[in-house]
């Protein structure tokens, strides 16, 4: 049996990211759960943002920002970055992140991060409480540790990446499979 409950935001979990907007002098970062792919070609994801989170008027004046994936390492600072305000001073120098210098866009990415993929605004469409910001993926920075001297394969599963599910965090966990593993003839 299924309860009927009032419509809300409950599909998780989430990735939990960090978004690093600004420029190379000036930034901020602030931590996103409503974030995802929403194109192949050209690469396009969204974030929805607030707009009376101090990180949104530097976004919206900018037009580019940057989304890093976060880990399991990461999940003390990517929480502070959730809960404090870019207002209240330097989130880089408090949570201990890093910038590491933007290629294609002016705002830097979290060092730590094992990805992290610049993006420059294309639309913003209100919503209500949040509005969407519509981004292209400009450049991809891929933290070289995670790549497979072997193979040449990117290796982002060793990276312990963070989820965000109703309030809390968690590592991900085990592979199930693989795509197309259900229809695969067996050898």
């Amino acid at each position: 049996m299924k309860q009927n409950w009032k419509p809300g935001t409950l599909v998780y979990p989430l990735p939990a990211v960090l978004v690093s907007c600004g420029n190379n002098t000036t930034s901020n970062l602030l931590t996103v759960a409503w974030t995802g792919i929403i194109c192949t070609n050209p690469a396009m994801l969204y974030i929805s943002l607030r707009p009376e989170r101090f990180s949104y008027g530097i976004i919206k004046s900018n037009m580019q920002f940057t989304v890093n994936l976060t880990t399991a390492e990461m999940a003390k600072a990517t929480d502070f970055c959730g809960v404090k305000s870019g207002r209240e001073g330097d989130k880089w120098l408090a949570s201990g992140l890093h910038r590491y210098p933007g290629f294609a866009v002016e705002c830097p990415a979290v060092e730590e991060s094992p990805l992290s993929l610049e993006c420059r605004v294309k639309t913003i469409l209100p919503l209500g409480s949040h509005d969407m910001f519509i981004a292209e993926v400009v450049n991809v920075l891929a933290d070289e540790k995670y790549l497979d001297s072997d193979s040449g394969k990117f290796k982002l599963e060793n990276a312990g990446l963070m989820n965000f599910s109703h309030g809390a965090y968690y590592k991900q966990g085990d592979l199930l499979g693989t795509f197309g593993f259900s229809v695969k003839k067996k050898k």
